[in-house]
């Protein structure tokens, strides 16, 4: 198979010629016929993710078609056409029994555990768990962002930030996962602040349902919030994993407001200063939000279908896999509008 490979961080990836790989007992190999280009996989190829082992294929939010079964899987056939949570499950342990997946205490991610899905091929583990079905008529680019970005911003408005009508929503960084919160958070009846340093991506914001937007380099983000809400936002997400995003996010809250930290915050980010005397004074909470189970899809997926949200408007750039390599060593320093998807293998 023809996949990107990394034989050592911060080194430029190479397209290469790979032997395919089979499924295990339990899982599957699907073909890949999309994949998204994510700033987690740039987190791996920095090095900041000690699951990875060298040499490497990264990419983790993908769908395609089911090309090989294990012999104990049961659910899946050849030709079914699927897409998976980036933490799949291993199904054994209380985490898993509980019904919480998502912190799987023996979880596998592909393009992170094991090889990705910047490739023509890529195996996925316990099948029976982990896979998703694609509705019918869901094209493969959108679903590729349902994996990570469109399902960790479900499960942080949903579940973690339990957003409800009428409430003020803050959205930190409008990239995939930001756009991606702002119009569930939307769809679900809340007022949304999208703020970005980037106008293409305020004014997507601003298509996708939030009520007003601002650009970071021109206000007193918190400030700004609280004027606009009249005391502080009930909900606030930095979907960016910066500290300065993160701790925008806090300050902009009203008491007893929840901040749900998203983007991932890794290497020299790793432990930044919060400001704790407005989380004790205000009793602010402080959730942390994961990826999505798969068996929360169902709900999701609802949503779509009703047509309270629409991921394809979240697609931007589709690439070639020959174009992955520039794309990847290129999400920390520039960030198209919408989510790039290899598309062409």
């Amino acid at each position: 198979m023809k996949a990107v490979l990394f034989e050592k961080f911060q080194e430029t990836p190479k397209l290469v010629t790979l032997p395919d790989p089979t499924p295990a007992p339990h899982g599957v190999v699907l073909r890949v016929a999309a994949t998204g280009v994510c700033r987690s996989d740039w987190h791996g190829w920095m090095g900041h993710d000690s699951d990875i082992e060298l040499p490497h294929v990264p990419g983790h939010e993908l769908a395609g078609v089911v090309e090989a079964v294990g012999r104990d899987v049961t659910r899946w056939k050849v030709g079914d056409k699927v897409t998976v949570p980036f933490i799949c499950g291993c199904g054994a342990c209380p985490e898993c029994h509980a019904g919480h997946q998502q912190v799987c205490l023996h979880q596998e991610q592909p393009g992170f555990t094991h090889w990705g899905s910047f490739a023509e091929y890529v195996a996925l583990h316990q099948a029976d768990l982990n896979l998703v079905a694609l509705p019918e008529g869901m094209d493969f680019a959108t679903a590729a962002s349902l994996g990570c970005r469109f399902a960790t911003s479900f499960r942080a408005v949903i579940d973690q930030g339990q957003v409800r009508a009428g409430q003020w929503v803050a959205v930190h960084g409008c990239g995939g996962v930001g756009l991606s919160a702002v119009m569930i958070a939307a769809a679900a009846g809340a007022n949304v602040i999208g703020v970005d340093l980037d106008p293409a991506k305020l004014q997507l914001a601003r298509d996708l349902g939030a009520s007003a937007v601002i650009n970071g380099r021109e206000a007193d983000v918190p400030g700004a919030i609280r004027e606009i809400t009249r005391g502080g936002a009930h909900v606030s997400l930095d979907a960016l994993g910066h500290p300065v995003t993160m701790t925008n996010s806090i300050l902009c809250l009203r008491p007893r407001g929840k901040h749900v930290q998203v983007g991932l915050m890794l290497g020299e980010h790793a432990a930044p200063a919060i400001p704790m005397p407005k989380i004790v004074g205000q009793e602010i909470e402080i959730l942390g939000s994961h990826g999505m189970q798969a068996h929360r899809y169902g709900a999701m997926l609802d949503m779509v279908a009703s047509g309270k949200v629409d991921p394809s408007r979240l697609v931007g750039q589709q690439i070639s896999l020959a174009e992955a390599p520039e794309a990847l060593m290129a999400m920390d320093r520039f960030q198209s509008v919408g989510a790039t998807v290899i598309t062409r293998f």
